[in-house]
């Protein structure tokens, strides 16, 4: 189990990136359409003024239950000691045991 200042910490980052997605996006679609380089520095400086933390590549994925941030499997929002069992119990259709 993750720390829950931890957990909440990413809350916040995930509100974060949600209201400044749309500024973030457009500022970019300008940028690549800019020709002057005097243009893309101002737009350029326009995305440095949004918060760090906004942007998405700051997040960290996490399991939804326990907050745990390592060995997180996208697919099904499960960490791999999760998985496993799941996996053995038979929860997962489709899935089973590798045995060499």
């Amino acid at each position: 189990m993750s720390k829950k200042s931890l957990i909440e910490k990413e809350k916040k980052k995930k509100t974060l990136v949600k209201k400044h997605d749309f500024a973030r996006e457009s500022l970019k679609r300008q940028l690549k359409k800019s020709f002057s380089i005097q243009e893309k520095l101002e737009i350029s400086e326009a995305l440095r003024s949004l918060p760090r933390d906004s942007a998405p590549t700051r997040l960290r994925n996490r399991r939804h239950l326990t907050g745990r941030p390592r060995s997180n499997y996208r697919d099904f929002g499960l960490s791999r000691h999760v998985l496993r069992e799941m996996a053995h119990t038979c929860l997962l259709p489709g899935s089973k045991k590798a045995s060499w």
